[in-house]
């Protein structure tokens, strides 16, 4: 192959300041760059959905399934814009970047003050959509001005330099930018990485395809996206500062990022301790203890010497255990160590649980439920014995990032480390709300060879801070928390009322009641599932 030399026209009569190899690599560069910039996007768009919105599968779909779409109408839009492929290519890299950095702010924007995210994150999967979609057609254009491949030739190595640009995009969005950056700092970062790589390569490499006032407008689009951009990673900290203010109110006291999650502490001294955990309240000093009575108390009867808790790193629940004098150990396993790590020092917190893991008898082990449970069945068995009493104090069994932990193998493995006649407490979602979920659950704890006991306590709801479901008519939302009480080989019912005095600071007598009414919300012919799913059976 002949490779057209500097001082030789190009196709289109305008010479190029690079020799037409160079020329090339540094456009399959830009495609590379382009391509990760664009996945950073989409991926960012599918964090956000799930976070801002809940039950991930779904919000997935439709942010992939939208972006495709909009891709191929972006491919056809292009075939206007090749007659002057070098600056609308400049144009569509100026938009692409603006809106993919500002993307995180807005949709978090949207939510807090606005209440409602869905239609900003389907526009902005429509846009950023069809911008990508256009990219390559006219990169196409563009590449062929240096090559004098065939065209089959040229196409593979555009996808070659495309899919790479990808996977590494793909790659650096959970293991770089979320760590280090955040989803906010890290949307606006790649933004400006995606405006500076576009603008770039048309601004140098094509400069003489340019007219003077095209030349003019791609600087100043450019050097607006820019300002933009950087004005508002600047910014960041004091928009983060007022969105927590407006979601959790003026009490914020701790907001961190423990690589797993966002973890906000409000009150502890003139109102009530409230924990969030990715904008959703887990633990209310209010009304906490209703909770955790219900969850631990039913299961301590019988032997209780040996207790695991799966999650529960806020130590609420151990503090119920610990109740019992005659327990010797306490293993927690939780997911996220920093989430411990608050309950070992913060003041408020420490103060709730009872400073439970000061406590020699409490264990706290980092790991995930499901894996720690199938690496101590595999090892024969944990050490010290079986375990008398398990205890699932997991995140909601709607959350389809948790349903593993809800799955027939996962009970099946609590089941291996359970002693004869050992109980399982399990937080299995509210039976009003999310009843299809609730009993899938009961059917997937028979279906792992246990007998099951339903029933539930009401409380505060633990939505979005700033959710609906929160407030209702201007007064405080009640919810319900369902439970299940399970013993392998039982014959349910397994004697909630016989153990009414047992409750301690709970009324046995509404506990008892509060079983029996659950049943009322029974969904009969619920088979069991590896994935418990909101949407589930109905």
């Amino acid at each position: 192959m002949i490779e057209q030399s500097v001082s030789s026209p190009p196709r289109g009569g305008v010479r190029l300041p690079v020799r037409a190899g160079a020329g090339r690599y540094v456009i399959l560069t830009v495609v590379f760059i382009c391509a990760a910039c664009g996945l950073v996007y989409e991926l960012e768009l599918v964090a956000l959905a799930s976070y801002l919105i809940g039950d991930s599968v779904t919000q997935a779909s439709v942010v992939l399934s939208v972006m495709v779409f909009a891709m191929g109408v972006g491919s056809l839009l292009a075939k206007r814009l090749r007659c002057r492929a070098a600056f609308g290519f400049g144009l569509l890299e100026a938009a692409l970047a603006l809106l993919g950095g500002l993307s995180a702010l807005v949709l978090y924007a949207s939510f807090i003050w606005l209440g409602e995210s869905r239609y900003a994150l389907v526009g902005f999967s429509l846009a950023i959509g069809v911008l990508i979609g256009a990219e390559i057609p006219l990169l196409m254009s563009l590449i062929q001005r240096f090559s004098r491949q065939d065209a089959e030739g040229t196409v593979a190595d555009l996808f070659a330099a495309d899919y790479v640009g990808a996977l590494v995009g793909g790659l650096a969005f959970p293991f770089l930018l979320l760590p280090w950056l955040g989803q906010l700092t890290g949307a606006l970062l790649t933004g400006a990485v995606n405006a500076v790589a576009g603008g770039g390569l048309v601004l140098w490499l094509f400069r003489r395809d340019l007219r003077p006032r095209s030349r003019w407008v791609l600087v100043i689009v450019n050097v607006l996206v820019l300002a933009l951009l950087g004005t508002a990673a600047v910014l960041v900290d004091d928009f983060e500062r007022a969105a927590r203010q407006a979601v959790y109110g003026d009490q914020v006291r701790v907001a961190v990022h423990t690589g797993a999650q966002e973890v906000v502490i409000t009150g502890g001294r003139s109102r009530p301790l409230e924990l969030y955990l990715d904008g959703r309240l887990r633990v209310s000093a209010r009304d906490e203890f209703r909770y955790h009575e219900a969850l631990v108390h039913p299961a301590m009867r019988g032997p209780h010497a040996r207790v695991l808790i799966l999650g529960g790193g806020d130590g609420l629940a151990a503090r119920e255990v610990l109740r019992y004098r005659d327990v010797r150990e306490v293993t927690v396993v939780e997911l996220d160590p920093g989430v411990v790590r608050l309950a070992r020092t913060d003041p408020a917190l420490r103060e709730l649980n009872g400073e439970v893991f000061g406590d020699g008898r409490v264990r706290a082990v980092y790991a995930d439920a499901f894996t720690w449970l199938r690496g101590a069945v595999d090892a024969g068995g944990v050490g010290g014995g079986p375990y008398d009493v398990v205890i699932s104090d997991l995140p909601n069994p709607g959350v389809t990032a948790s349903t593993k932990l809800y799955s027939e193998e996962f009970y099946g493995l609590a089941t291996r480390v359970l002693a004869d006649g050992g109980r399982l407490a399990v937080h299995a979602g509210s039976p009003e709300a999310e009843r299809h979920t609730y009993w899938t659950v009961d059917a997937t704890l028979r279906a792992a060879g246990f007998g099951t006991t339903p029933y539930h306590a009401t409380g505060w709801p633990s939505g979005f801070a700033a959710g609906p479901d929160r407030v209702k008519d201007g007064t405080p939302a009640v919810s319900d928390w369902g439970f299940e009480l399970a013993e392998v080989g039982a014959t349910p019912p397994l004697g909630l009322a016989r153990d009414a005095p047992r409750l301690r600071s709970l009324e046995g007598a509404m506990l008892v009641a509060g079983a029996r009414g659950v049943e009322r919300t029974r969904v009969r012919g619920l088979p069991p599932s590896t994935l418990v799913h909101p949407r589930y059976g109905g």
